[in-house]
């Protein structure tokens, strides 16, 4: 009998486990693969490439695209955040591991290795950097060199914003090669040609893989004083990625030639096709991989980003509310805190909302989660402020009767002050969400979606359209809110 119990008990332990590890193996399993790209039309191709090059072998992947610079994706692979992200092998060494002597690709793979990190072998292609300006000008001032811009120092420069802080970009080339331009500014790559075109700007940094060099009829200045490093397109990864995901995405070793990578970037910035379609054609005709790239209608696209903006503005406004009103009554009842109180909400708001969305990043990762906690930061000031000064607006003698008649503190906080700051109370939450739609749009240079990925797209595209497509419904957004607020408070008034 004894030894029946024990025979059972090791069955059902074993089925047990069984079953723990089957489960573990399939939630592994239908764990997507997180895929990030930077914020320029090359590095969302070569995302779309990798995340069809994975969806091919069954494996699903989420694709957080435009994430911003080097800092931000490279944090995130760190963190778990992403798996993958294709980047280049001289932003990993000037900028990423600026502190080591790395010498050889070899070397560069052994310290990556050291962060949990693997990266691929060169995916075929060096885009390098190099300064360019219009041809004709160029022409004129006979300027063929970096070194040729010395002698021209009135002319008018406009660089990448990364470009302009990184050691591989403006603060290294100024001193290696001496120049000291009266106009510098920094400005999105995607930009800066327009900015170029208009006659705004003289000089800017290029990308060697982009198809605006010969559309634009710009001339490429010989790098004299070989400043810039090689920049072979590589992909990194996380040690811990699943096998099979990384062998789906190392096809693409060897595979993609300059004259490839600048024909897709002409496809997306000059002819206006979508990314994924580009990349799909490039599997198919290379590897003959065959992805379904339907191309989402404007409509649905609409539908999409109204739902992850008013996700983003319900909860961390939601939030801000429910902190808010306690937050300016202690302020008005706690006379040592009242300071400090509205001191610190009033910090807050003045950090630019920019700067607030990256602080969050190490918190709480990249998506919604950190894009809703800057976003309920920078609504607390309205409402706390109106919560307080509400309170203190009320008329002295009012108070002074209540209390006269015995009311508790409590009760005269529930029945006589609250009542009576709702209007201010009101206001404040209407001023914080009509705030909270317009920095909403920031959120998706962290992948938090909303209007805002619209918005990025078109500037990186260089398109009207698409700008609009989320800058106006996030106007009439405001305006809804704003307008849903205004009712409320006609209705409570009455």
């Amino acid at each position: 009998m004894t030894t029946h119990r024990m025979f059972s008990t090791l069955l059902l332990a074993s089925i047990l486990i069984h079953g723990v590890c089957s489960a573990a193996f399939a939630r592994q399993q239908q764990e997507p693969v997180n895929v990030g790209t930077k914020a320029f039309t090359e590095s969302v191709i070569l995302g779309e490439l990798i995340r069809q090059s994975i969806e091919a072998d069954g494996r699903s992947v989420k694709l957080f695209k435009q994430l911003g610079g080097t800092r931000i994706l490279w944090n995130a692979l760190l963190d778990g955040e992403i798996d993958v992200y294709p980047d280049y092998t001289g932003t990993i060494t000037e900028e990423i591991l600026a502190d080591r002597d790395i010498e050889s690709i070899d070397e560069l793979r052994q310290v990556l290795s050291e962060f949990g990190v693997e990266m691929s072998r060169p995916l075929g292609f060096n885009n390098t950097y190099a300064i360019g300006m219009k041809k004709g000008l160029a022409d004129e001032l006979d300027i063929e060199s970096i070194s040729d811009l010395r002698d021209h120092p009135d002319l008018r420069y406009g660089f990448s914003n990364e470009f302009m802080d990184r050691s591989d970009g403006w603060p290294g080339l100024r001193q290696a090669a001496d120049l000291s331009p009266s106009t510098v500014r920094g400005l999105d790559h995607d930009l800066a040609y327009r900015g170029l075109e208009g006659g705004n700007i003289q000089v800017i940094d290029l990308y060697s893989t982009d198809p605006e060099i010969e559309y634009y009829n710009l001339e490429v200045l010989e790098d004299d004083i070989q400043f810039f490093p090689n920049y072979q397109a590589v992909i990194l990864y996380r040690s811990d990625l699943d096998k099979r995901a990384v062998e789906s995405f190392l096809r693409l070793e060897g595979a993609i030639t300059r004259s490839d990578m600048i024909r897709m970037n002409a496809a997306v910035k000059i002819d206006r096709q979508n990314d994924a379609v580009t990349a799909s054609k490039f599997l198919e005709n290379k590897f003959q991989i065959e992805n379904d790239t339907a191309t989402e209608s404007i409509w649905h696209r609409l539908a999409r980003h109204t739902a992850d903006h008013l996700y983003l503005v319900v909860i961390s406004l939601s939030l801000a509310i429910l902190f808010s009103i306690p937050l300016g009554i202690l302020a008005v009842k706690i006379k040592p805190l009242e300071t400090a109180l509205l001191g610190a909400v009033g910090i807050l708001q003045t950090i630019p909302s920019l700067a607030l969305l990256v602080f969050m990043i190490p918190l709480f990762g990249i998506g919604a989660f950190p894009a809703i906690a800057a976003l309920f930061l920078y609504s607390l000031l309205p409402v706390v402020r109106n919560t307080h000064s509400g309170i203190k607006s009320i008329a002295g003698p009012l108070m002074e009767s209540a209390r006269a008649l015995g009311l508790p503190e409590g009760i005269i906080l529930r029945k006589i002050e609250l009542p009576l700051a709702i209007p201010s109370i009101l206001a404040g939450i209407k001023t914080s969400a009509v705030i909270n739609v317009g920095t909403a749009t920031l959120g998706a240079l962290i992948g938090a979606g909303g209007y805002g990925q619209p918005i990025l797209t078109g500037i990186r595209l260089d398109s009207v359209p698409l700008i609009l497509e989320g800058a106006v419904p996030a106007a009439l957004l405001a305006l809804v809110v704003q307008g849903f607020f205004d009712l409320v408070e006609k209705w409570i008034s009455r």
